[in-house]
């Protein structure tokens, strides 16, 4: 399925909307993982599994706001975001949110 963060699709025809889709996640910090965040923090530069830890947060978030779409029969979901919130201390939420569309 078509996501995109722009609210056309080039050389396509949006005939409906069909309504919001969001797909989010809850993902808690990991004890080895802080760890080596602990040690990274004492050198500088990127903290590599925080970052691999969030693009995989990412995939799953927009993985099921694309589910939710497809539930819908929708095309394509135009207009996606991103955004993240604190739950708790040591956890946090990504949401992917968009609107799904059907084509002509």
């Amino acid at each position: 399925m078509l996501y995109t963060t722009t609210e056309h699709l080039a050389n396509q025809e949006i005939i409906e909307t069909l309504g919001t889709v969001t797909g989010n996640i809850v993902q808690s910090k990991h004890l080895g993982r802080d760890i080596m965040a602990s040690l990274k923090t004492l050198i500088g530069g990127e903290i590599a599994g925080y970052t691999e830890m969030l693009v995989e947060a990412r995939q799953v978030a927009v993985q099921r706001m694309l589910d939710e779409a497809q539930k819908m029969n929708a095309d394509a979901v135009v207009g996606v975001r991103f955004t993240t919130a604190a739950i708790m201390e040591g956890s946090s939420e990504i949401l992917a949110f968009g609107t799904a569309v059907k084509l002509k």
